[in-house]
């Protein structure tokens, strides 16, 4: 096993959503892998490709996930079930996974990360409490990160 891999589903590489995502892998247990899903580009799409062949690799060794992603048309964004698609059943049987997801309002959020612990379940994770952000607060990233190891660390 590999730690934490916080695997961010923005389509922008280094968005506010993945250093949010960062940071709550590094409060829940210090310096994480991270895969930038946008930055694997048509990699995604293409078979035997070597980057996307790694994320699935950090993905399945993880021992604990954040996987993060701002709601796109009220779910998950696409890049990132296209990620999660290659993996198979089970996958994240035995894995603790953070649902993290940003939205414009909180219903949004809420909804999304749901949506998106449904899918990690699905996977076999054992689905954390989902920390739903409001994009209004993401310049208190470091400290909702803190708030949230702080109630469901460990």
């Amino acid at each position: 096993m590999s730690g934490i891999v916080v695997v961010s589903g923005n389509p922008r590489p280094g968005s506010r959503t993945s250093v949010l995502a960062s940071a709550v892998g590094e409060s829940l247990g210090g310096a994480a892998t991270v895969v930038e899903v946008g930055a694997l580009g048509a990699g995604l799409l293409t078979p035997g490709d070597t980057a996307t062949a790694a994320a699935v690799t950090a993905v399945r060794q993880a021992d604990l996930l954040v996987v993060a992603t701002p709601t796109y048309k009220g779910s998950y964004t696409g890049v990132l079930k296209v990620l999660l698609d290659q993996l198979p059943a089970a996958a994240l049987a035995g894995k603790r996974a953070v649902p993290v997801v940003t939205a414009g309002v909180a219903p949004q959020a809420a909804a999304a990360a749901a949506l998106l612990a449904q899918l990690l379940a699905e996977l076999g994770a054992e689905v954390a409490p989902a920390l739903p952000v409001v994009e209004a607060d993401l310049s208190e990233s470091a400290a909702i990160a803190e708030k949230y190891a702080a109630l469901h660390g460990g």
